[in-house]
């Protein structure tokens, strides 16, 4: 079945969370937040399935999808809702095949080649960024603004995740734009009340009236 994508897709970046990642998980999912993904990149294996687990309970208490980044085989363990993949990660096919049939599959782009091979793979959604600049990635790839949503919109049916730098005042032009979802880090995991912050996106967003 389809994935149908929230407007505030919440990337839970474990090197940017300071305190309780469950906890900040369930405040989210208390102000509305419907799609998150766990990414961690450093911690061992055995570390990220536990806390995918606990995620993936929480998420599936709360009607919220979890998405586990670049390890399809903790998705699938932990029981998360599926495993967003980058150009560096497994493939989607490959992805696929680990998460099985009711798992879900997203891939990051970062040009309009990359976002055309995407289109062409069994994907569920494409993320397509950084749309500006961004601090969460060590070596972010060159910012691609918004100008080219318009375009990639109309190259695929698939949903559009926009990311990297977004913050509250530029989310609901990145929406307008021709993105259907909008992922945040930043500016959600460092405000000083995330919840707060989350659902100040929240309203934004879900005012937008889309033409695409």
């Amino acid at each position: 079945m389809p994935l149908v994508m929230p407007r505030l897709y919440v990337i839970l970046d474990a090197a940017l969370v300071h305190g309780s990642v469950l906890e900040l998980a369930e405040q989210l999912m208390d102000a509305g937040v419907r799609l998150l993904q766990y990414r961690d990149k450093t911690g061992p294996a055995a570390s990220i399935l536990h806390t995918s687990e606990q995620l993936a309970q929480l998420a599936h208490k709360s009607g919220a999808t979890l998405f586990v980044n670049d390890r399809p085989d903790i998705a699938f363990l932990a029981g998360a809702g599926g495993v967003h993949v980058g150009q560096d990660d497994l493939s989607v096919e490959q992805a696929r095949s680990i998460v099985g049939p009711d798992g879900w599959v997203g891939v990051s782009t970062h040009n309009p080649e990359q976002f055309a091979k995407a289109a062409a793979t069994s994907a569920d959604y494409i993320a397509i960024g950084p749309i500006f600049t961004t601090t969460s990635k060590a070596n972010p790839d060159p910012v691609v603004g918004t100008e080219l949503l318009p375009q990639l919109r109309a190259s695929t049916s698939k949903p559009i995740v926009a990311i990297g730098g977004i913050r509250l005042e530029q989310a609901e032009a990145v929406l307008q734009a021709g993105a259907h979802s909008v992922a945040v880090i930043s500016d959600i995991l460092l405000a000083p009340n995330p919840r707060e912050r989350a659902a100040q996106f929240l309203q934004r967003l879900d005012a937008v009236k889309l033409r695409h």
